[in-house]
């Protein structure tokens, strides 16, 4: 209608909401800048309820930065923790958890990766933990690939799962 005047608003809804806690988490990250060495160990202690670890002033900026982005927009899913978990279980040396991280290329459990070399042909099964070729059991293609061939090859791309890089074609 002529002379009626709306308010619209710029980002209305879930959008003007991120907008909202994005320019929220910019301010604390700038102000986190501002601060000295006693008040960010303050900020410390007020979002982590302990006492900050020690007074490097670049370690405490970095961390409470990711502390405030963690608590406004969200940390990480289960998934990325479970797998972080894994590895560091892994690197560690524990067994404790059940889980293996698998490699996403490999195939589904029980197929069969036929390759001819030397005009001999050659079958490697996919098995839950590794791979077996002529009963021998080998925990990556890489290694398989290195006992059919004596020489080293990246097992996926000798098995075809993995393109050739451009410069190569």
């Amino acid at each position: 209608m002529p002379g009626t005047k709306r308010k619209i608003d710029a980002a209305p809804g879930w959008a003007g909401e991120c907008l909202a806690a994005n320019a929220s988490v910019v301010m604390q990250l700038a102000a986190l800048k501002r601060m000295t060495v006693v008040e960010l160990k303050a900020k410390w202690e007020s979002l982590f309820g302990a006492p900050a670890p020690n007074n490097s002033r670049s370690y405490l900026e970095l961390r409470l930065g990711y502390r405030i982005q963690e608590l406004t927009l969200g940390g990480l899913s289960r998934e990325t923790r479970r797998t972080l978990d894994l590895l560091a279980d892994e690197i560690e040396g524990r067994t404790g958890r059940k889980a293996i991280i698998a490699d996403s290329r490999n195939p589904v459990v029980g197929t069969r990766l036929i390759r001819e070399w030397d005009g001999v042909e050659h079958t490697v099964t996919v098995l839950k933990d590794g791979f077996d070729w002529r009963g021998q059991k080998f925990k990556s293609l890489s290694a398989a690939a290195w006992a059919i061939t004596g020489t080293q090859w990246n097992g996926y791309r000798f098995f075809g799962l993995r393109e050739a890089r451009r410069d190569e074609r």
